[in-house]
């Protein structure tokens, strides 16, 4: 996974090409991964809600790319296709409008080995197509859409390896390495707050330049009051203390929502730590290692997140906070190692009207909370001040930490 810091979002034809095969070789790296554990076909794989047939995956991205680049889609709407594609059944199987979750598990879906050779006749189509496309926004729209779209699924594909348990095959591990060594702009394990007098700035994305989500769209200024963030996210340290002071034990802490969480759970720690006889590890793609107290705590929930900051006499930063701090180029505050829960829940901004990709925000608003940043695992490419992920509070697969404001 390249880390040449050039957005997505402004990119030409000629980098958009080099980063459209780097995303293709990333997602079949990862596929091959998830191959070499036997979960290549989807009758091996669990059924879990949080993670989809890697088959069925990797066959989807190629298939979105074809839809709106080589068929011209005019919407994500299965009748918005203006050319045939590729795949007699193609729709049938990766048109997600259409595939309901549970049932990509039955699909006669092809054998890898055809879904690769699919993948690498849509790919060299779009290269070439690009080869000839016109430099202008609209025209590259559908290709920084495509792009972002498999940007976002090889975060994915990475989460399914955690959720498996499943060790990087040696070519995806040199990838991964890379992309950790450039994720944090600042030590992750910076200490202290830093203070902000307020103000307005521009909330969102330029639409003047370049690509923009439509849940991103009319920005407009947007007036903060001064608070204080954290420098740098919760440590594994910080929520050990909460954690042998009973932070699980006490229902105080928690919201409700969170409270009946918990009792589902019956958990006592983030996803994925045990105890060793007196020493804390956790589980990485499926190898057990000592946790180290200085990095940020991931694999927790917002409920959890939350509750820590009770604990604390903290709260979580507002989006609007969090996106005054991350664009003021302060240069204690450093973001990008993790998604950072916020106090947010996801609702659009005012004005908001869905773009070609009708399904991308619009169904989630109010029932999701919006997480800010990126991850080690986020294509540099792809992190932006402005971009709003969104996850149901629960969500505790992706890779996700929180820092905590001022009360």
């Amino acid at each position: 996974m390249s880390q040449d810091l050039a957005s997505f979002r402004t990119a030409g034809p000629d980098q958009l090409a080099a980063a459209l095969q780097d995303a293709r070789h990333y997602t079949l790296a990862l596929f091959d991964s998830l191959a070499a554990a036997g979960y290549d076909q989807p009758h091996n794989v669990p059924r879990l809600s949080i993670v989809n047939p890697p088959l069925w995956e990797l066959g989807h991205t190629a298939w979105f790319a074809e839809w709106f680049v080589l068929r011209e889609a005019i919407s994500s709407h299965p009748a918005g296709a203006q050319k045939p594609g590729l795949l007699a059944r193609g729709d049938d199987w990766f048109d997600s409008n259409l595939v309901p979750h549970k049932s990509r598990w039955t699909l006669d879906l092809p054998s890898p080995g055809a879904l690769k050779t699919y993948c690498r006749e849509v790919l060299e189509r779009i290269l070439d197509r690009l080869a000839r496309a016109s430099s202008h926004d609209a025209a590259l729209y559908p290709y920084r859409l495509a792009l972002a779209h498999e940007d976002m699924h090889g975060e994915a594909y990475l989460y399914t390896l955690q959720t498996l348990g499943v060790r990087p095959q040696p070519e995806l591990a040199v990838l991964l390495a890379q992309s950790a060594r450039t994720a944090a702009p600042a030590p992750a394990h910076a200490r202290g707050e830093v203070a902000f007098g307020g103000g307005a700035f521009m909330r969102g994305g330029d639409q003047s330049c370049g690509f923009v989500f439509d849940n991103e769209k009319n920005g407009a200024r947007v007036r903060v009051a001064p608070f204080a963030i954290d420098a740098g996210l919760v440590t594994n340290a910080q929520y050990l203390e909460f954690m042998e002071d009973g932070g699980y034990q006490r229902p105080a802490y928690w919201s409700e929502a969170g409270r009946n969480w918990l009792m589902g759970q019956e958990r006592s720690s983030p996803r994925y730590w045990h105890r060793e006889g007196g020493d804390w590890r956790h589980t990485r793609f499926g190898r057990e290692l000592a946790l180290a107290m200085d990095e940020p705590v991931r694999h927790v929930t917002l409920f959890e997140a939350q509750a820590w900051c009770a604990w604390a006499g903290r709260r979580l930063p507002l989006e609007a906070e969090w996106e005054f701090a991350a664009t003021s180029s302060q240069p204690g505050f450093g973001w990008g190692q993790l998604w950072e829960w916020t106090a947010s829940r996801f609702e659009p901004y005012p004005g908001f009207a869905p773009d070609r990709y009708l399904e991308y925000s619009q169904p989630w608003f109010g029932s999701r909370q919006t997480l800010r940043g990126a991850s080690f695992a986020t294509p540099a490419r792809l992190r932006s001040p402005q971009f709003r992920n969104f996850f149901t509070p629960e969500r505790d697969d992706i890779y996700a930490g929180f820092r905590s404001c001022a009360l």
